[in-house]
């Protein structure tokens, strides 16, 4: 019913039961260490993707994570800066701190980038060196000069490229997702949003893992029932669900992979 009333955020993707059965897993809160780590690994051994609402405090805190998100494939979106309720927020603060949230994503991905890319260039020098080492035998003193050379232009070339990086911080979005802590966001700071091209992301399906109430097997349940072709469903990958979300996740993912289920990350076009 209330999907009715805020038509302009994304709640569930219609699908085409014909073509293709696909499920979009969610995760709020992260990164959180051993608990995104063992998500990524549990995702990584159905092949599923996903897409991630990270804190930017939390990515300020643990990069390394989420980089390994980024590397394996996986879409990320905001979720602010400080896991902010909107309804008990300043229009500008929570503006100011979804902001706040963008810069940290894009200086993780911005590092992220430029470390991919000073490894491409570290292999690209190691095999130069050892295609030129083949040939030493044919004219050593000559070759060792080559490799210096070789090696010494395709670093300075490296260090261009890295130089040569889009600075840190830019005005378009890091990701164009966003989703509400909570799912609480008002009207005008949604509207907001959207004008400076966020996509609000909410669910259809919750799983409850942060329910301490419930049973791990009542929140297993809950997602067995309510889940359907083209369903957004939030888990967590923080400290409160962890225990929940172990039980659960590999047990759905085993049910719909089953069925002929794929899993899939969130990309929406701007």
């Amino acid at each position: 019913m209330i999907q009715r009333f805020f038509k302009n955020y994304v709640w569930r993707f219609s699908m085409d039961l014909s073509k293709q059965k696909t499920i979009y897993l969610t995760f709020d809160d992260g990164p959180t260490p051993k608990i995104t780590k063992w998500t990524l690994d549990t995702l990584k051994q159905f092949n599923a993707k996903a897409t991630f609402f990270c804190i930017g405090k939390n990515v300020e805190n643990h990069p390394k994570i989420f980089n390994q998100i980024i590397a394996d494939g996986h879409s990320i979106g905001n979720h602010t800066h400080n896991h902010l309720n909107g309804w008990e927020t300043e229009n500008d603060t929570y503006i100011e701190n979804v902001l706040k949230a963008e810069e940290s994503l894009q200086l993780a991905v911005r590092s992220h980038q430029s470390s991919a890319i000073g490894q491409q260039s570290q292999t690209t020098i190691n095999h130069q060196l050892s295609i030129n080492s083949k040939k030493q035998k044919t004219n050593s003193n000559l070759e060792s000069a080559v490799i210096s050379n070789q090696s010494s232009a395709i670093g300075q070339q490296s260090q261009t490229t890295i130089n040569h990086q889009p600075s840190p911080i830019n005005h378009k979005p890091t990701t164009n997702l966003f989703r509400p802590p909570y799912g609480k966001t008002k009207s005008s700071q949604a509207k907001q949003l959207i004008k400076k091209g966020y996509k609000i992301i909410m669910w259809d399906v919750l799983s409850a893992d942060f329910d301490q109430s419930i049973s791990s097997k009542k929140c297993l349940d809950n997602v067995l029932k309510n889940t359907q072709n083209g369903s957004v469903i939030v888990f967590h990958d923080s400290v409160k669900a962890e225990k929940h979300l172990k039980y659960v996740l590999p047990k759905m993912l085993e049910y719909f992979s089953k069925k002929g289920y794929t899993f899939s990350n969130i990309a929406l076009p701007n």
